[in-house]
């Protein structure tokens, strides 16, 4: 976009790749009853082919500035508010629709905040998102690897991570300093889990001090206990958390709570 001011404190980096813009479109499969809301529009690129689908369609964009640009979108099923999407409640937005399928470009700053607020406001079928590439790795980070942490096992419990595509920084407009990987987060119901509250804790408290092990990070815990369900993974609190699986902390909140 000619002559327009981008704001790096607004993540302003806009996807003008034709080629990128339609293979996250084509990833994207709805109904005429589905809802998609894109978080961070920009200058309409992908939402010019989101609302091809055929179904509902709200965009949140923040930047008042991109009312003229966006307004050239012209299609019936297609509404755009402007405001901070992690200021609105969502409920008021998403209560009529059974499949909720989200949609953005994240800033790296807001990242995790935006994904809190979808799981935390609603059930969502399907997130389709566009972050750093080093983000995307750790989102899907496995034990035993440096990139796996508290973010991992959050998401990887809630959702199937697929990679869609690499991007490079060159497909943005202005430049940005980093390339950037499409995920997509699709709900899934692989673990059982007796009380959720009680064991994100779990998570958030193992990771605390990430290079020190489980005995020092849940020292708030009743180490006999865990100990013996470690034992049966032939590990123990001497272990790291970035050594337990999503299979072996769920063991371990089931059986302690």
């Amino acid at each position: 976009m000619r002559n327009f001011d981008y704001k790096k404190s607004l993540g302003q980096n806009f996807l003008i790749d034709k080629n990128i813009i339609n293979k996250i479109a084509e990833s994207i499969n709805v109904n005429n009853d589905d809802l998609i809301i894109e978080i961070g529009p920009g200058s309409g690129a992908l939402t010019q082919e989101l609302v091809k689908k055929g179904c509902k369609v709200i965009c949140f964009e923040i930047d008042e500035r991109l009312k003229d640009k966006l307004s050239l979108i012209k299609s019936d099923n297609l509404t755009i508010i402007f405001n901070d999407f992690l200021t609105i409640n969502l409920n008021d937005y998403t209560k009529d629709y059974k499949r909720l399928f989200f949609v953005g470009n994240l800033p790296y700053y807001i990242t995790t905040a935006i994904i809190n607020k979808i799981v935390s406001e609603s059930n969502p079928y399907e997130i389709t998102i566009m972050i750093q590439k080093e983000v995307a790795d750790r989102f899907s980070a496995k034990p035993n690897s440096k990139e796996y942490g508290s973010l991992s096992v959050f998401l990887q419990y809630n959702f199937d991570i697929i990679k869609i595509c690499n991007v490079s920084k060159n497909c943005f407009e202005p430049v940005p300093k980093v390339d950037s990987t499409v995920l997509k987060l699709i709900k899934n119901k692989k673990y059982n889990v007796k009380n959720e509250q009680k064991f994100y804790k779990l998570i958030k408290d193992s990771f605390k001090q990430k290079r020190k092990n489980l005995r020092n990070n849940l020292k708030s815990y009743d180490f006999e206990k865990i100990n013996s369900i470690l034992k049966t993974f032939d590990k123990d609190l001497n272990k790291r958390a970035e050594q337990i699986t999503i299979e072996e902390f769920v063991k371990i909140s089931n059986e302690i709570f």
